[in-house]
């Protein structure tokens, strides 16, 4: 398996990008944005599946057509919008026509979306180890071809352990730095850390936390997030409401591109292999091409990185 992660570590690089705004869009300018991205020198363009969205596969599938090189991943595929032999049938078939450029991220998502969707939500370590398990059993009738890299959303140290154990990696998600040293610890050295990393592009922190909290308070409202940050030593009034001051400023980078890029540098110094930046503006579906071009020039050397050995 270490072959494996060592290639989705040199296929993803060390920063990409992670959009909520790519799945806003008609395709064609989704698709000029993920082949500018990849034209700025980020190998990976990440993007959510969320309800009333795009489905993620036909649209890992319209970004992939629209750029020759770009790595396109889920972060996540909910596991509840799919059976586990539709999941395993709709990776392969994108790793057949893209190889080497489709990543399956999977999560359990959250009780709230998946009672949207008429679900019934499960303890989530449980959940997960079944769905694994059927997808490991799953048939497929399509041409040989190797299932693609997968990687788990992981907060809590039991789900970290679930990925080191039956995944490539993990993909955190509204998490601080400390977090990653945590989940690196947890992990081990092998598995693939890939860390999303929120950042407002502003330098007037009144402005920038105003964007910030807008963003951030439907996470601190879902139980899996608080209580990850819980866990790391946080306290009840930081993650109350739309968090203190201390705590958005620890989860969401804020400033200029000088100050998200030393952010972005202090996760793959932590144990992250990769960090994929979500810039988030007023309008959120600001595909943010400036931020992420003033970005590219701030990190310089460090988005040429080697994978970590």
């Amino acid at each position: 398996m270490t072959d494996r992660r060592d290639a989705l570590r040199a296929a993803l690089g060390p920063v990409g990008v992670w959009s909520f705004a790519l799945q806003t869009h008609p395709a064609a300018i989704e698709q000029a944005a993920a082949a500018t991205y990849e034209d700025l020198g980020y190998r990976a363009a990440w993007f959510p599946e969320s309800i009333g969205s795009k489905e993620a596969f036909s649209h890992a599938a319209l970004l992939l057509a629209g750029s020759p090189r770009v790595v396109v991943a889920t972060g996540i595929a909910n596991l509840y919008a799919r059976d586990a032999a539709a999941m395993v049938a709709g990776a392969r078939t994108l790793a057949d026509a893209y190889p080497g450029r489709f990543v399956l991220g999977i999560g359990v998502s959250h009780a709230p979306s998946v009672a949207k969707r008429g679900g019934m939500y499960g303890r989530p370590i449980e959940t997960m180890t079944a769905y694994l398990d059927a997808m490991d059993a799953a048939d497929w009738v399509g041409p040989a071809v190797e299932r693609p890299p997968l990687v788990l959303a992981a907060l809590g140290p039991r789900m970290l352990e679930l990925a080191a154990q039956r995944a490539d990696g993990a993909h955190p998600y509204f998490v601080p730095v400390e977090h990653t040293k945590v989940a690196r610890e947890r992990l081990g050295p092998d598995p693939v850390l890939a860390v999303e990393m929120t950042a407002v592009l502003e330098t007037d922190r009144s402005r920038s936390r105003e964007v910030a909290r807008a963003f951030a308070g439907r996470y601190l409202a879902s139980a899996n997030y608080a209580n990850n940050l819980l866990r790391l030593g946080w306290s009840d009034a930081d993650v109350a409401g739309t968090g203190s001051d201390r705590l958005i400023d620890a989860v969401v980078a804020q400033g200029d591109a000088a100050a998200i890029a030393a952010r972005v540098r202090e996760h793959l110094d932590a144990g992250a292999d990769h960090v994929c930046v979500q810039l988030r503006a007023p309008d959120p579906a600001d595909l943010a091409v400036g931020g992420f071009t003033e970005l590219r020039d701030a990190l310089g050397e460090t988005m040429g990185r080697k994978p970590r050995a």
